[in-house]
């Protein structure tokens, strides 16, 4: 990774020169903010320790917590002390068996990557893409890199050079395809209407963070609490990002001239196998997905919940195995259509490999798993809950304000943990206990927490997929510094963050549902 301390001085002092020295000395901070952070395990290794500290200190005091809305005084647990040690004794393996977010990410990285390691994911990306209309190219490209978490860290991989390919057929600037496809994976990487790991990850520690409080009784915490929200959010991404892209950065871009030995475009067009793959796979999906429609919406069947409810029911608690059959049987019918694969010895390679790509995730999830149990079991997590609510209260950031400054809070922390698994398993323990007191659902708070995590991504230095993009934007531009590249990324950040806390104050406003049964505030 290059030092942003190694980029030439500029040759004269001209306003652009300035501006960009001022970016290079603010991107070079953040570099080194960043490294002198430790890696996420040994973070989370040092919270767990002071965590443990601190218990234990309270403990000692007797310190105790009156639960605001219930007749319930929590005293403090320490560590550190003969209950202490035996609870951690008696847990530690449970504590990292039960953690919600493990089991349902596995289960689908399994079959995402298994789609993506035969082809069907670039496949899709490429259908998607190849004919659409050249004015309509960068609202299509946005709209595509809006559901790209599906594939999780694949997108970001796939998608930007994808575009700079289509852009180029197309007549267009290849280099705005490229960091326009960039910007709006990793800006609006967690919108969609597309489900993925990542939704999964999400809901497990939102859920195990909401557990400290006794008001988690009667919410149904899945999936899909925030799909009417994601949904709505990459529709006026994708216009936003559109328009940005077409308006804003390839105007700024000029005319591109290839140069002398680049190479010919490749062409987009699928070969006939596998628009056969693609076929197949498509009619297989849909009947399945059929099948799943006929066991949960007619009266009576096995899929409703109790009484014959939508929500909540079967068929959204268990979402995710409904997902995993869907990935698992698209995959199967494309890859072996087009003879990716050609044993079942096959499918499990690619499985397997997909799963062994996950291995930090897990030793990461380890440790975070034991320190989100610690702040549960200890009640610290319900102690700083109720001193962030009265906190907020007594300055008078409430409702809306309050949620504002959290998605402000989480985009300037994403600059340097870029792992939203680890800034989700840091900040939320205490902010959606916190919110929860303040009568706003967890629901709401994870919503939140996705803007944040999302919208500053694509600046940062922290972000090792951007020295990626940096070497492909040097085979059209060889001279592209990394200054160059996040000044041109920086036009998506504002206007992401601005537009997309105005569609969750629409939502918060008029009350609306951020997903099946996911009201915003506690009821």
């Amino acid at each position: 990774m290059s030092s942003l301390t190694d980029l030439p001085a500029p040759d004269s002092k001209s306003p652009d020169d300035q501006r960009s020295k001022g970016l290079d000395r603010v991107l070079s901070l953040i570099e080194r903010l960043g490294n002198a952070l430790p890696h996420p395990v040994v973070l989370f290794a040092g919270l767990f320790v002071l965590l443990a500290l601190a218990s234990t200190a309270l403990s000692v005091a007797d310190v105790s917590v009156k639960v605001p809305g219930t007749d319930e005084t929590k005293a403090v647990a320490g560590l550190f002390t003969g209950e202490g040690v035996r609870w951690l004794v008696e847990n530690l393996v449970v504590n990292f068996a039960t953690f919600p977010p493990i089991g349902a990410v596995l289960v689908l990285i399994m079959v995402v990557g298994l789609a993506e390691k035969t082809g069907l994911l670039e496949t899709v990306m490429r259908a998607t893409l190849a004919r659409v209309p050249r004015a309509v190219l960068p609202y299509a490209v946005a709209l595509v890199a809006s559901q790209a978490h599906m594939m999780s860290d694949v997108g970001a991989i796939v998608l930007p050079p994808l575009a700079a390919l289509v852009f180029k057929s197309a007549g267009r600037h290849p280099v705005a395809g490229l960091i326009g496809g960039f910007a709006c994976v990793t800006a609006g990487y967690a919108a969609g209407f597309t489900i993925g790991s990542l939704d999964a990850l999400y809901v497990g520690i939102t859920q195990q963070a909401a557990s400290v409080l006794p008001a988690t009784d009667g919410l149904h915490i899945h999936l899909l609490i925030n799909y009417f929200f994601t949904a709505a959010s990459s529709i006026v991404l994708a216009l936003l990002g559109g328009f940005l892209i077409s308006r804003v950065l390839e105007p700024r871009l000029g005319t591109y001239t290839p140069a002398a030995d680049e190479e010919e475009t490749q062409s987009l067009t699928l070969t006939p196998v596998q628009r056969r793959g693609l076929l197949a796979g498509g009619i297989v999906v849909v009947l399945y997905l059929g099948t799943v429609l006929a066991l949960w919406l007619p009266t009576g069947a096995p899929l409703r919940g109790e009484g014959g409810a939508f929500v909540p029911s079967p068929a959204l608690t268990g979402i995710v195995p409904v997902l995993f059959g869907a990935f698992l049987l698209a995959g199967l019918t494309y890859g072996f259509t087009v003879k990716k694969l050609t044993s079942a010895e096959d499918v499990v390679t690619a499985v397997t490999d997909s799963v062994k790509s996950m291995s930090g995730y897990i030793v990461m999830m380890f440790v975070a798993a034991q320190v989100i149990a610690l702040f549960n079991w200890s009640n610290v997590g319900v102690l700083l809950a109720v001193k962030a609510a009265a906190l907020f209260n007594s300055i008078g950031v409430t409702g809306f304000w309050a949620i504002i400054a959290f998605v402000l809070l989480a985009s300037c922390l994403n600059l340097f943990v870029v792992s939203g698994s680890a800034l989700w398993s840091l900040v939320g323990p205490v902010f959606i206990p916190a919110f929860m007191l303040m009568g706003m659902s967890p629901a709401l708070s994870q919503a939140a927490f996705r803007i944040g995590d999302s919208t500053t991504g694509a600046i940062t230095p922290m972000n090792p997929y951007l020295f990626l993009i940096l070497a492909m934007l040097r085979q059209y531009e060889p001279e592209a510094k990394l200054g160059t590249l996040i000044s041109r990324l920086a036009v998506f950040v504002v206007p992401f963050l601005v537009v997309w806390l105005v569609i969750l104050g629409i939502f918060y406003g008029l009350d609306l549902p951020l997903g099946p049964g996911a009201d915003i505030g506690l009821k």
